[in-house]
C-alpha cells in the first residue's frame, strides 16, 4: 500500500503485520544471541515480580500473626496512688466486669502487682516427703477470676479460683506452669501448699499455655481479697483486655471510661497500631531492600538489548542499504529495528513475569504461607519489558535510519 506525500509523489508504506513479521524473523534468525539478550530483561522483570510478590506475601503472613494476638490485646495501666493519699481507689476490682460488657470485648481481668511482691521467697512442701523443701524467688500477683481467659491460657492441672473463693477470702493460690516446675509441683490432687511471708496457701491449680504476659508463668497468683489481706496488694495496677478482631481501637477508647468514669484521662491505654500501616511498613521495608536489585537488572538488560541491537545494525548494513534503495523510508528502517528490540524486551517480560510468579508460589508453598500476587503487576511486567526494549533500541534504530543507501550498499555485510 502507498501513501501520497505533499509533493504529489507516492511513498511506500509497510503494513504493521509485515513489520512485526519481519522483526520476529530478525529475532529468530539468531536464536542463541536473542536468548542471551533476553536473559537480562528476564532477570530484571523476574526480580521485580519476586521482590514485590514475596514482600506482599511476607507482609500478609506477618500481619496475620500480628492480627491473631497483638491486634486483639489492649492493656490499661492504672497509676499508683501517691503515698499517704486518702483519695478513693481510681479503679475498682469490679472494673473488669464493666469492661467485659463493652461491645467487642471477649475477656478481661484486673491485675495487681507491686515492687514488694516481685521477688518473694516461696517454699513448697512435698506432702509425700515433708522433710523435702524447695525454695524459689517468684513474683506474687493478685488477679480477678477471669485471668486465664485474659492471658489466653489453660489450666494444666486443677482449677482456677472462682468468685466464691474470692468472696470467702480463701487462702488458695494458682501457680504458673514455670513456677510449678521450679517448686516441684506437678499434681494438685493432694492439695500441696506453698509458703511465703510466714503464710501457707493451698495450691488448687496450675495455669499453663500462657500466650499473653508470659512472665506470669513464673508467678504465684492469689485472689484479690486474699492478696489484699496478707500481701497488701489492694490497688489494681493493670487491666488486660482481649477483643475481637477489629474492635481493639474502639475498646481502647471506651475501656478507660468504663473503668474510671470522670477520671479516664489518668489511665494509660496501650492499643495495637493500625494494621494497614503495619502491612505497608513491612512491604516497604522488604521492597526497599530488593527493589534496587530489580532496577539494576533491568538497566543491565536494557544495555544488553541496546548493545546487541547496535551490533545487529552494523552486521546488517548491506540489508539496510538494499531496503533503502528499494524505497524503504528512514522511518520504516528505524521502525523495524525498534520492533525487534521491543519484541526482545516483550519476550523477556513475559518469561520474567512467569518465572517470578512461579518462584513466589514455590516460596509460599515451602513456608506454608498463602501467596499474595498482584494481578496488575503480573500483567504489567511484559509491558514493562517491552518498554525497556523500546527505549534500548532507540539509538541503534536512529543510527540505522541515518545510513545513506549508497554508503550502506558499499559497506561489507
Amino acid at each position: 500500500m502507498r501513501a501520497r506525500r505533499r509533493d504529489g509523489h507516492e511513498r511506500p508504506w509497510m503494513d504493521p503485520r509485515d513489520l512485526w513479521s519481519e522483526s520476529l524473523a530478525g529475532v529468530l534468525a539468531r536464536p542463541v544471541r536473542s536468548a542471551l539478550t533476553t536473559l537480562g530483561t528476564v532477570l530484571g522483570i523476574g526480580t521485580l515480580v519476586i521482590t514485590i510478590g514475596v514482600a506482599s506475601t511476607a507482609a500478609n503472613q506477618i500481619v496475620g500473626r500480628f492480627d491473631a494476638l497483638t491486634a486483639t490485646s489492649v492493656t490499661v495501666a492504672v497509676p499508683a496512688p501517691p503515698p499517704g493519699s486518702t483519695d478513693p481507689t481510681l479503679v475498682e476490682w469490679s472494673g473488669a466486669d464493666a469492661v467485659e460488657r463493652l461491645a467487642g470485648v471477649e475477656s478481661a481481668a484486673a491485675l495487681s502487682e507491686s515492687e514488694g511482691s516481685a521477688n518473694v521467697q516461696v517454699r513448697a512442701n512435698d506432702v509425700v516427703a515433708p522433710g523435702s523443701l524447695t525454695e524459689q524467688t517468684l513474683a506474687v500477683v493478685a488477679a480477678t477470676a477471669g485471668l486465664p481467659e485474659a492471658l489466653r491460657g489453660t489450666m494444666a492441672a486443677g482449677r482456677f479460683y472462682d468468685t466464691g473463693d474470692i468472696a470467702r477470702h480463701e487462702r488458695v493460690a494458682v501457680l504458673g506452669d514455670q513456677a510449678a516446675r521450679l517448686l516441684g509441683i506437678d499434681d494438685v490432687r493432694d492439695a500441696p501448699a506453698v509458703f511465703f511471708k510466714g503464710q501457707s496457701y493451698t495450691v488448687i491449680g496450675v495455669l499453663g499455655g500462657i500466650r499473653r504476659e508470659t512472665r506470669l508463668s513464673a508467678s504465684v497468683i492469689l485472689p484479690p481479697t486474699t492478696a489484699a489481706d496478707r500481701m497488701g496488694l489492694k490497688d489494681v495496677t493493670r487491666v488486660l483486655v482481649n477483643t475481637s478482631l477489629g474492635a481493639a481501637r474502639q475498646v481502647a477508647r471506651q475501656a478507660p471510661i468504663a473503668l474510671a468514669p470522670g477520671h479516664e484521662e489518668a489511665l494509660t491505654v496501650t492499643a495495637p497500631p493500625d494494621l494497614s500501616k503495619a502491612r505497608k511498613g513491612v512491604e516497604g521495608d522488604v521492597n526497599g531492600l530488593f527493589l534496587v536489585l530489580g532496577l539494576v537488572s533491568l538497566v543491565v538488560g536494557a544495555i544488553g538489548i541496546a548493545n546487541v541491537t547496535l551490533v545487529t545494525v552494523m552486521e546488517r548494513t548491506g540489508e539496510i542499504g538494499l531496503r533503502r534503495a528499494l524505497g524503504a523510508s528512514r522511518r520504516q528502517v528505524a521502525g523495524q529495528f525498534l520492533a525487534e528490540s521491543t519484541t526482545i524486551g516483550l519476550l523477556g517480560g513475559v518469561v520474567g513475569a512467569a518465572l517470578g510468579v512461579v518462584v513466589v508460589v514455590c516460596v509460599a508453598a515451602v513456608k506454608d504461607w498463602t501467596p499474595v500476587l498482584d494481578l496488575g503487576l503480573a500483567l504489567g511486567a511484559p509491558v514493562a519489558g517491552a518498554l525497556v526494549g523500546l527505549l534500548a533500541g532507540l539509538y541503534p534504530s536512529l543510527r540505522a535510519a541515518r545510513m545513506e543507501p549508497v554508503d550502506a550498499l558499499r559497506a561489507p555485510s
